[in-house]
């Protein structure tokens, strides 16, 4: 791995034929809002997931196609709820909605997606919660922090963002704390990867490895990948996590698997041998933003992205419907193509606006 500044990696893929497919999927998301294997409110974190990735679709389409209707309908979203954030103070995944409706507030500049996302970090951050990282689902209060890998796509880059946005560096402070204390208790720094929580330190796959689970990688790398798009390079903790990406990027591309996807357990993949596309998703969007901004070596990453992108794709229905999506969970599952979720379809469309900037027709 090399550091490089941006490059054109020439993917062989035409720029077409990705956009295509990405409007394909939105459209059948959009039009079947309520077709996964859960019903999920406006507000939960699978759809904040959705939103996020529809956000940098909705970006693109009025580059590209000059159409502003990905934004009308993230708009319909966020104003028929007040641009108010989950119920639950301090739940990460309550938070998560901030993000895009941060992005939403840096475009059209209406305070009131901003106020709610801010006035709810600055509660949490006046009232730190001193709670273990052991993770026991009997005590909610075991979720009060980021105990759970899963987490730190969630809740971070809210503060990451609250931090650009005003100025004030104690979003800045709370984030690089409260990250590091959860790296202290989850990563292996042996394995490069991160545990879904205490629960897993001791548990073994059927081939005698850990259990690491793709998605739940997946979360961390591509939390990541928003952080660094917000921070700046002089920023306090900026070098912390970009060097932990790049470690956590080169850990991952070793373990793609040959037909393209990460599988739900990454040390394991006989054991989930079907088709994994959320995991194979949020990867493949890190990995590509790390080769446009050239933190990742475009020659080593390049034949991995070719192959993630591809699995993705052959994992769409002709309707557009994304399918080998594993749904909730916190643990390596099964999966079959019927399955989708809207945290997939975020992971897909945030993808591939990475790898559409990597192509070169």
């Amino acid at each position: 791995m090399v550091l490089q500044n941006p490059v054109s990696a020439q993917l062989p893929y035409h720029r077409a034929d990705v956009k295509d497919i990405m409007k394909k999927v939105a459209e059948w998301q959009i039009k079947n809002s309520g077709n996964s294997s859960h019903e999920h409110g406006d507000l939960d974190w699978t759809n904040a997931v959705l939103y996020i990735g529809m956000n940098d679709w909705a970006d693109m389409a009025l580059r590209e196609n000059k159409t502003n209707t990905y934004y009308e309908w993230l708009l319909n979203v966020g104003r028929r709820n007040s641009f108010q954030v989950g119920k639950s103070m301090y739940h990460a995944d309550y938070i998560a909605v901030g993000q895009p409706f941060i992005d939403m507030y840096l475009k059209y500049g209406d305070q009131m997606m901003l106020a709610p996302v801010e006035s709810r970090a600055d509660w949490v951050i006046t009232h730190p919660a001193n709670t273990s990282l052991e993770l026991d689902y009997k005590k909610p209060e075991s979720l009060y922090r980021w105990s759970w890998c899963d987490a730190l796509f969630m809740a971070p880059p809210v503060y990451a963002k609250l931090y650009t946005v005003t100025g004030k560096k104690k979003y800045l402070r709370f984030m690089n704390k409260e990250y590091k204390a959860t790296y202290d208790f989850l990563y292996s720094k042996q394995d490069s990867l991160f545990y879904r929580d205490n629960r897993y330190f001791n548990q073994k796959e059927a081939n005698g490895r850990h259990v690491f689970w793709g998605r739940g990688n997946g979360w961390v790398i591509a939390g990541l990948a928003n952080i660094l798009r917000t921070l700046k390079n002089k920023d306090q903790g900026h070098d912390f996590y970009e060097h932990l990406f790049v470690e956590m990027a080169c850990r991952l591309a070793r373990l793609q698997s040959p037909d393209g996807y990460w599988h739900a357990s990454l040390l394991d993949p006989a054991s989930y041998p079907s088709p994994e596309t959320s995991a194979t998703g949020f990867i493949s969007y890190a990995l590509a933003y790390g080769v446009n901004e050239g933190i990742l070596d475009k020659d080593s990453f390049q034949p991995v992205l070719e192959k993630g992108w591809k699995a993705l794709v052959d994992a769409v229905d002709s309707d557009g419907k994304l399918g080998y999506v594993q749904p909730i969970g916190a643990d390596p599952r099964m999966v079959t193509r019927e399955i989708t979720e809207v945290y997939g379809v975020g992971a897909f469309l945030a993808a591939g606006c990475q790898i559409y900037k990597l192509c070169n027709n």
